[in-house]
């Protein structure tokens, strides 16, 4: 059976991304960095994110890039253990480049979140959730 999942994104410039993942606080195993390529990993459980540089990835998905500009192929969510890691995360991701496009706010009483574009249009949903308020 499946032991891990990743997630492939293309980008425009691999290290601009690696620098800009690197400044809101994602690690990357450089073992596996190349000039087309490096691999993040988000969270204790070690999730794979592989940037590719677009035409690599193209390649790989024998399929057109989605324009992020004009439409979203993706939201990627990613949990927060606090408000304040949900705010820190935005001041961060704004500071690095990117688009923080929904500011940090409470949703239906019970999570708390922001929202944010990494430099290639990619969308990211960060949310703190008490599931004591869930009713």
């Amino acid at each position: 059976m499946t032991k891990q999942i990743w997630l492939n994104l293309p980008v425009k410039e691999v290290a601009k991304s690696k620098a800009f993942f690197s400044k809101i606080g994602f690690s990357f195993n450089e073992e596996h960095d190349t000039p087309s390529s490096t691999c993040m990993i988000v969270g204790e459980g070690k999730f794979v994110v592989m940037l590719f540089e677009e035409s690599l990835f193209a390649s790989f998905s024998q399929n057109k890039l989605t324009d992020t500009q004009t439409s979203s192929e993706i939201l990627i969510s990613i949990d927060a253990e606090s408000k304040e890691e949900v705010d820190d995360l935005a001041k961060k991701a704004e500071e690095a480049g990117g688009n923080v496009f929904a500011q940090p706010a409470e949703s239906q009483g019970w999570m708390y979140g922001c929202a944010f574009a990494d430099l290639d249009g990619h969308r990211w949903n960060v949310l703190y959730m008490d599931f004591s308020k869930l009713s």
